[in-house]
Parts: C-alpha cells; structure tokens; sequence
C-alpha cells in the first residue's frame, strides 16, 4: 500500500470511510500509531471518539470507538474534544478530553481509563484543573510523568503536571502568555522535547479563523520561556490549519493541524507536514506529498 502522505487530503480508512481524526492524539505502541479523534459524523455535538491505527501514518484501520455518547459529560447534547492519551506506568491509558456544554461555558478537562489504546475506555468524570477553565488542552510525558497542557482564558497557557495515575491535576509547572496581548495565551498548545529543548507550540484565539501558530522554547518546563515566534511562513497562517499535535517520528517531527469546516465539520481536511527541529528554531515548509519512509531511514 501506498505511503504517500498529501496535506490537505481527507484520509479514507479501511472500511472506505473518512477517518474522524479531528483534533487529534497521537501515540506510537509496538509498531502501530494509534491515533483518537473527534468523531464529527454528526456535526459538533458528542458521538464518539474514534480510534484508529496505522503502521505508517498514511493507511488507517478503525479500531471502533474508543468512548461514546453516554449521560452527563458525555451526553449526545454536549460538546467533546481534543481527545489526547497517554500510557501510564502501569500500562493502563488514560484518554483526557476537553469537556463543554453547549455554550462553552463549561471549559473542563475530563478523565477515562482503559486497558487497552482503542478502549473501551471508563469515564471518570471531569475538573477544572485547580479551579482554572480548561479548553484546548495538549498532553505530553516524560519519564513517566504525566503533564496536561491547557489554555484558560482568564490567565493563560498553563503547563499542569498530572498525578500519579494521570486522572488529575496535581500543580502548574509553568503559565505562558502572549507577548503582544498579555491577558491571554495561545490554545490547542502541543509539547516536545528535542536535544534538551522544549518546544511549545500553540495557536492564537480567533475562534474559527486561522492564524500564524506560534511556538517557544524552554530548557526547563518551569522556564524561562523564550518570546513567541512563528514557525511557518508569517501570512501563511500555519498553511490554513491550526495546529493539533507535533509528533516526534524517526529522527524529526511531524506537524498535524486541522482545517475546520463549520458547515461539515466531518470532512474538514487534515494538514501533516514535516516540521523541522533543531538549534532552538521551529521551521514548517509546505510539500504537495511526503511519506514516513523519508524520515526512518
């Protein structure tokens, strides 16, 4: 099969659907990614969580529904995103997910448990992480600690270290703000750590209008944060797409945003390009097709 990856295309999964990979969280285990996104068939109240998985990020089988419409959080009435896990110590998953009624005036982060990566994963229920609104949120992990990323827009972008199992938020490590509009930071944030670098990346708030995606560095989480910069060419915004997660893959990362469509949220199209990393400097240049192969060799 083939490997080619096109930004901008829909990706069509195994039973010839288009794969519901909407604001998502993206793993590796074994020799698969799994990947869980937003399942938009019905617009953009709660279906599902879809998981997938794919051996090189270009050919995706549906795994089933890793969570679906229950009660309370997770009722067909409310809104569920950003779906990101992560494999505790233990071996167990934990998937967190941005929890919203109608009006986004919930702004909560939400807790689910599983054995396995595609679930069926329990709900747990859902906090304002310290009393802080949460919406977009990001997840990263290093040696076995969990950190939530999570944008709160009465004080910024704030980096949450995890508990212990994963299912809450245990301190801020750091809060970031914008450098030109200080009363706010940047959402839908995504981490990696590269070279003994962290590189945070994030998009401004301008509701469904997209906008140059900015990232800074930081040797330590805690800080000191570097000024935002931008990483893909200024006027481009972030090639029309914000951005969801950076994934590292091989030796460099891959950068993966969202093109929303209000009207048919469930076909709005992906953008997965090659993100370039290095000497503290963040770099994004378009290509028409690309594949994993080029970056595992």
């Amino acid at each position: 099969m083939t490997a080619t990856i096109r930004p901008g295309e829909l990706f069509v999964d195994d039973r010839g659907a288009v794969a519901q990979l909407h604001g998502i969280g993206i793993q590796r285990v074994g020799e698969h990614w799994y990947a869980w996104g937003e399942d938009k068939t019905a617009g953009d109240r709660f279906t599902a969580v879809a998981c997938y998985r794919s051996p090189d990020l270009a050919n995706w089988e549906f795994r089933g529904a890793a969570i679906s419409a229950g009660e309370g959080d997770l009722a067909p009435d409310r809104i569920v995103e950003r779906p990101k896990a992560l494999q505790r110590p233990d071996g167990r998953w934990v998937l967190l997910l941005h929890i919203e009624s109608a009006d986004y005036s919930d702004a909560r982060v939400g807790f689910a448990i599983a054995d396995r990566p595609e679930g069926p994963y329990e709900y747990l229920g859902s906090e304002r992480p310290l009393g802080n609104l949460s919406r977009d949120i990001g997840v990263y992990q290093e040696d076995g600690v969990g950190y939530l990323l999570s944008e709160d827009r009465d004080h910024g972008l704030h980096i949450y270290r995890l508990r212990a199992d994963h299912c809450g938020v245990e301190s801020i490590v750091a809060t970031l703000r914008q450098q030109d509009r200080p009363e706010i930071g940047y959402e839908s944030p995504t981490l990696v750590r590269h070279d003994g670098t962290y590189y945070l990346f994030g998009s401004d708030l301008t509701g469904w209008d997209l906008n140059d995606n900015k990232y800074a560095t930081a040797s330590a989480l805690e800080g000191p944060w570097s000024e935002w910069s931008d990483f893909a060419p200024p006027g481009s915004r972030t090639f029309d797409s914000q951005v969801s997660v950076v994934v590292p893959v091989g030796d460099g990362h891959v950068y993966i945003g969202d093109r929303w469509l209000r009207e048919d949220l469930a076909s709005s199209a992906p953008v997965w390009l090659p993100l370039h990393i290095g000497d503290g400097a963040a770099r994004l240049d378009w290509r028409d097709e690309w594949s994993i192969q080029e970056m595992t060799r």
